[in-house]
């Protein structure tokens, strides 16, 4: 037992050796403030669109902000077969900030096969702004409250870096228990995942992006298809992402606090329904992935708290390398979103849930329930459409 416990904790340090030192320096993902003033280089007309599915209690808001950006630009808002007024409550927003002419509202078609709710929407968005010859298209979530210069930030560096999808990780929402847990981490996990350097190298094929706020060139998006070439997919921004880099784009990730999302997580269930809705997509069905991420996370995350409870002074020593190591970089996190220091030692515990979380999803895809988004189940095994109406 003592040997396969020194085993475990060289594993595990020799784990966050790799990921301090060859992970992209994933930890160190700061803040996006480009120099707002120098915003040559920049050229094309913008349009945005937002798919909105029963968001009347977020979207006036979200709808102004768009509307209220630098970098003056159409919306083409498609509302998703809601049922509680929310085409209505962005329509009044719109007149509200005196721009009501350049809101346009259109009502997306009924969801085809083969097809996710959010990209059917988004596609038909597309189209509608088709006929204003946009060069840029900005996609946006319906729950993402924008500064007034996000959009004009995103230009700024989409022309320096001549990129062709830049994207914020947008500020969530981190008031309640829950979300002081578990959000610092999602983010935290979310670019360990997806190193935001090894996204912007071009000879690399790691592919990422935050779908709540995204700018994209328009010529790029249509010489790979469109988004009929991902319509199934369920983790839309990052497929489309590995989509444009397949065919020769360049793509950009950061920080940002200027735009942020008004979605709320106040349980521990709000969160662990967000995660395992896609989570189990995330490791493409595969039950060996399943294993080898329980495995993973237990190793790099579990162990060396638990180590330390052993008499073996190697053993604890590396366990305590690994857990400080786990912690300096994870406080990064905590600080952007400026909790205590001490939530930096709760990543363990975060971990946890999402591991829990994960081996959910598996489940509910096992038993052909799927993931619930929006009233419409997804990414339920065996089943002909991509999603489908719940109850």
């Amino acid at each position: 037992m003592r040997v396969l416990a020194t085993s475990v904790a060289a594993l595990t340090a020799v784990t966050w050796a790799y990921l301090v030192l060859a992970r992209g320096a994933f930890w160190r993902a700061r803040n996006a403030r480009p120099d707002a003033g120098d915003k040559a280089g920049f050229s094309g007309s913008i349009v945005a669109v937002v798919p909105a599915r029963n968001e009347a209690a977020l979207i006036g808001p979200v709808v102004a902000s768009l509307l209220n950006q630098s970098v003056a630009m159409p919306v083409v808002l498609v509302d998703d077969e809601s049922t509680d007024g929310t085409a209505d409550l962005a329509r009044r927003a719109a007149e509200k900030a005196g721009k009501a002419d350049v809101l346009m509202v259109i009502q997306s078609k009924p969801l085809p096969p083969g097809w996710t709710g959010k990209l059917w929407s988004m596609h038909q968005g597309i189209e509608h702004a088709r006929a204003l010859n946009p060069a840029w298209l900005m996609l946006a979530d319906a729950d993402v409250l924008h500064g007034p210069e996000t959009i004009a930030n995103l230009a700024l560096i989409a022309s320096h870096g001549d990129y062709d999808l830049v994207s914020f990780m947008v500020k969530l929402h981190c008031e309640s228990l829950a979300e002081k847990l578990l959000i610092p981490a999602f983010v935290y996990f979310f670019f360990m995942l997806y190193p935001p350097a090894w996204i912007r190298d071009t000879r690399g094929s790691t592919a990422g992006a935050a779908g709540g706020c995204m700018l994209v060139r328009a010529e790029t998006l249509e010489r790979g298809g469109g988004l009929e070439s991902i319509r199934g997919a369920v983790i839309d921004d990052c497929s489309l992402a590995r989509l444009l880099k397949q065919h020769g784009g360049r793509l950009w990730i950061g920080l940002s606090d200027q735009s942020q999302s008004l979605r709320r997580y106040n349980t521990f269930s709000d969160v662990e329904h967000m995660v395992s809705r896609t989570a189990f997509n995330q490791l493409k069905h595969s039950s060996l992935l399943l294993l080898g991420t329980i495995a993973g996370m237990m190793i790099t995350y579990l162990a060396p708290p638990v180590l330390l409870l052993t008499c073996s002074r190697l053993t604890i020593f590396m366990s305590a390398a690994a857990w400080a190591a786990m912690t300096i970089t994870y406080s990064t996190m905590v600080r952007y979103y400026r909790l205590n220091p001490a939530w930096a030692l709760t990543l363990p515990l975060a971990a946890l849930f999402y591991l829990g979380a994960t081996i959910h999803s598996a489940v509910k895809y096992w038993n052909g329930s799927g993931g619930d988004w929006k009233g419409r189940a997804q990414d339920v095994q065996d089943s002909r459409t991509t999603e489908t109406p719940i109850g």
